[in-house]
């Protein structure tokens, strides 16, 4: 990670708008490279547009799309995860 580089704990927020509940401490597993890891760690590399992409700390590559709204934050796109533990 760089300065420009935070981890998905920056994005909790929105996180838990999209899904309803605390994400970040959530078992996971990319689906590019199968580091299973908690939603965390996943890497942010720009928060300064209208949407936030989250990509594995492992293999960099996308994993999840989120998109902040007036009326809503919304889960875009969740291809890049094989899953998301529940509780």
């Amino acid at each position: 990670m760089d300065d420009h580089t935070l981890d998905a704990n920056a994005v909790a927020g929105m996180l838990h708008e999209a899904f309803g509940s605390e994400m970040t401490a959530r078992a996971s597993q990319c689906a590019h490279c199968g580091n299973q890891a908690q939603v965390g760690t996943f890497l942010v590399y720009d928060m300064h547009g209208p949407g936030v992409v989250l990509r594995c700390s492992t293999c960099t590559q996308i994993v999840m799309r989120l998109v902040r709204r007036p009326d809503g934050t919304y889960l875009i796109d969740a291809s890049g995860v094989i899953y998301l533990k529940s509780e």
